[in-house]
C-alpha cells in the first residue's frame, strides 16, 4: 500500500481510537439503558490496527528490525 493511503488510514484509526476511548470511559447512564456498542473493545481493535499501520509506515521508510 502506498504512503498516502497508509497515512490517511493511520490518522483515521487514531481518531476513532481516541473517540471510542472517550466513549468507553464515560460512566453508564442507567436512565438510557445499557450501552449497545462495545466501546472498549473497539478502542483496543482500532489501537491494534493503528500499531500495525505504524509498523507498515516504518517499513515504507526503510526502518527494519535489528535481526532482519
Amino acid at each position: 500500500m502506498p504512503l498516502t493511503p497508509t497515512l490517511i488510514l493511520l490518522v483515521a484509526c487514531l481518531v476513532v481510537t481516541v473517540f471510542t476511548g472517550w466513549r468507553g470511559q464515560r460512566p453508564p447512564d442507567l436512565i438510557k439503558g445499557p450501552r449497545m456498542a462495545p466501546w472498549r473493545f473497539l478502542m483496543l481493535l482500532f489501537g491494534a490496527i493503528s500499531v500495525l499501520l505504524a509498523i507498515h509506515l516504518a517499513a515504507l521508510f526503510g526502518i527494519t528490525h535489528p535481526g532482519g
